[in-house]
């Protein structure tokens, strides 16, 4: 195995040996990203790494990270003579970027594989998708408040996953505290390894070959209503973030890379002009001088106009994937050691991120079978009165609701179950309707003296009761 991985990084990954593989950087950054995904491709539950994962992860990392031991810096350094006096040579130190960041990336590694290991014994377990779809008549199955079985949108979304399930009264206090604590944790992991990938992709150079698929003007990249709002006397980012289409993330990352390209043409046209006025003599200015001061002054007002509208809209959306120009930087690095930091910190962010889903899954079901169970406490007691037919008397909110705990999922919490005594749509009942006094009206009622109309009197009652309550379900959310 070990000479197999060592051909392939000496032959740039090309098997024939034609010398036309790719750079050593994009050798190790590819092995890397290979590596990840055999291991943690498939994390799909929280449960420990197999053991012969977790040993081939640690094996293989050592081998691809073992190459930043020979990347060094030389820096100056007094020595002394044997008899006296002193002189400078210049020695060797680890390079100061993998120095400071290939020890944090190992320590977030090490973080993320001990919390996988901590779910050796949880109050949660997986069931296949398959085996949910045919037990479709359990409540807390598909908490989702569709009828027959349908499964909710966030499960729909993720039809490959097995379906975590948990206890009908839900986890406990301190199962759940855990979980919260761990996806914390795990959301600390992340920000420190997009921080460090973000640093890395932004001291790489930027390649000639995106430099040269750029248009000759920043209004192409734009287009006609960015430019127009971005050259305005008066800008302000947000406002322009919030007239434009930011509903996708296709639609998202297509916006960051027309202001990124946008960005570096108006740098590249004020670098051009730095350069052509530094050329021209001082007896040959005319009146252009001022011409060519305006339009520099311009493109660096525009630039950074650009700049500003680019991080607010990385802050508006952290999770935003990697831009065409991070991906050409990636792809054309030639630098061993931004390679390594880069690759490294951005399947740690993938790994991270995974681990967070995989806690939002449970915190999930958790939720909605909570939201079940109370639903059903309050159909049970519901039911009473004379001949089955449910008492007019308002029920109080659950304690049980899942907006009682402070440890609520980030996603929000479905409806109720189909088991829920409410028919027709949650909507809000108007006021007349709602806050009618219903207990006077049953009273005037039962004061008609014809025995005869007593079912319909408590069926009229039991229908005023049933508004409420579809009235007030809203509430309990």
């Amino acid at each position: 195995m070990m000479k197999e991985r060592f051909a392939k990084l000496l032959l740039g990954e090309d098997m024939s040996g034609g010398g036309k593989g790719v750079c050593t950087a994009l050798a190790i950054s590819n092995a890397i990203t290979n590596l990840s995904a055999t291991v943690f491709g498939e994390l799909w539950r929280l449960e420990p790494l197999a053991l012969q994962k977790k040993s081939m992860w640690k094996r293989e990392m050592e081998w691809l990270l073992c190459v930043s031991d020979s990347i060094v810096e030389l820096v100056p350094s007094i020595q002394q003579f044997p008899g006296g006096g002193t002189y400078e040579v210049m020695t060797t130190r680890p390079r100061s970027d993998l120095h400071v960041n290939l020890p944090a990336l190992k320590k977030l590694d090490a973080m993320l594989i001990s919390m996988l290991d901590g779910f050796s014994e949880t109050e949660f377990w997986y069931v296949d998708r398959g085996i949910v779809v045919g037990d479709g008549g359990d409540c807390d199955t598909y908490p989702s408040g569709f009828s027959g079985g349908r499964p909710s949108i966030r499960q729909e979304d993720k039809w490959w996953l097995p379906c975590p399930k948990v206890r009908p009264d839900g986890l406990s206090e301190d199962a759940r505290k855990r979980l919260q604590q761990c996806r914390d944790c795990t959301n600390q992991i992340l920000k420190a390894a997009m921080d460090i990938n973000s640093s890395v992709l932004v001291e790489m150079e930027i390649p000639t070959a995106y430099m040269e698929t750029l248009p000759k003007n920043g209004k192409a990249c734009l287009g006609d209503i960015i430019y127009r709002y971005i050259t305005a006397e008066k800008f302000s980012p947000e406002c322009l973030l919030d007239c434009l289409d930011l509903s996708t993330e296709h639609h998202t990352l297509e916006i960051a890379n027309r202001i990124e390209a946008a960005v570096h043409v108006w740098k590249q046209k004020d670098h051009r002009k730095h350069i052509h006025d530094k050329n021209i003599k001082h007896s040959s200015w005319g009146g252009k001088v001022k011409g060519l001061v305006a339009d520099t002054h311009k493109n660096q007002i525009l630039a950074q106009r650009a700049e500003t509208l680019l991080q607010s809209l990385r802050r508006r959306f952290p999770g935003l994937p990697q831009t065409a120009l991070d991906m050409n930087k990636i792809q054309y690095n030639k630098d061993v050691g931004q390679s390594i930091l880069e690759s490294y910190s951005r399947v740690m962010e993938s790994l991270a991120f995974n681990i967070m889903a995989r806690i939002d899954d449970v915190l999930f079901v958790d939720d909605a079978t909570r939201q079940c169970a109370a639903a059903e406490s309050i159909s049970l007691f519901n039911k009473g009165g004379l001949g089955g037919h449910p008492i007019q008397k308002r029920m109080s909110p659950s304690p049980f609701s899942i907006k009682q705990s402070p440890f609520a999922s980030p996603y929000g919490t479905p409806t109720y179950c189909a088991s829920t005594p409410v028919s027709g749509s949650p909507a809000r009942v108007p006021p007349s309707q709602k806050r009618g006094n219903p207990k006077e009206e049953s009273i005037q009622k039962f004061e008609k003296p014809l025995p005869a109309d007593f079912e319909r009197v408590w069926s009229y009652a039991g229908s005023i009761s049933s508004r409420v309550v579809s009235g007030d379900a809203p509430e309990r959310d």
